[in-house]
Order: C-alpha cells, then structure tokens, then sequence
C-alpha cells in the first residue's frame, strides 16, 4: 500500500514527492492514512484537535467528489476519536482546495508568510 500511495502522491504532486518511507513515518508517528486508486488523505489527532496533513487525488479523477468523500470520512472519524476542531494549512494559490475547505465549513484564521517555498499558507479551522 505505501508503495503505490507514493506513487499517487508523486502524480499529485510532482515537485515535491512523498516516498513509501515518508508515508511509513508518518504513520509511525500517529498518523491516520486513508487511500484508493485514485486519492489519499492523512490526517492526525492529538488530544481533541485534529490536523490535515495532505488531500491528493489523481489528476485524471479530480472534481468528481473523491477529496469530499474523504473530507468526509476524516471528518466522522476525528469526532469519534473526540475531535473538536480541525486545524490545516493550504497554499494562497491552491484555489480549489481552498474552495473545497471553504464549502466545507473551514475559516481562514491567518496566514503563514512564505511557508510553501515563498507562498503565502492560509491557516484554517473547522470547528466540529
């Protein structure tokens, strides 16, 4: 399975590839990992906050609701675990994926200057 979540992740996001050991480590470290053919989530839970790591789906099937079916997913089981917010962080110029957390319920709560290799991280939350 980390074999071909690398694999994804590298079609996803070509300029900075996670590899199997990456994905192994962070499971190790608590991580919660949920994936398919054509999509990956990771999240963590700490106490009753939870922090999206990364959504990624597979350029050919993106908009046809996979990233919200995870959402989704993450979501129930964050509550479960007793998760009462969730925190991530999103590229200013991500448009879609800002959008999707946005029609999801997420607010901007500030931002990261520079974070992503001199673009502007826009902090978010979810309140459960």
């Amino acid at each position: 399975m980390l074999k071909k979540l690398s694999e994804l992740h590298k079609l996803c996001f070509p300029q900075k590839p996670w590899t199997e050991k990456d994905f192994a480590e962070l499971k190790q470290s608590g991580c919660e990992i949920i994936g398919s053919e054509n999509g990956f989530m990771v999240w963590r839970v700490v106490a009753d906050e939870a922090e999206i790591i990364t959504i990624g789906v597979h350029p050919d099937n993106r908009k046809t609701g996979i990233a919200v079916a995870m959402l989704v997913i993450a979501e129930n089981e964050i509550k479960k675990s007793g998760g009462k917010k969730i925190f991530l962080e999103v590229a200013e110029n991500n448009i879609p994926a800002r959008k999707l957390y946005e029609n999801h319920g997420y607010k901007k709560i500030g931002i990261r200057p520079k974070y992503y290799d001199g673009i502007d991280a826009i902090l978010m939350e979810k309140q459960l």
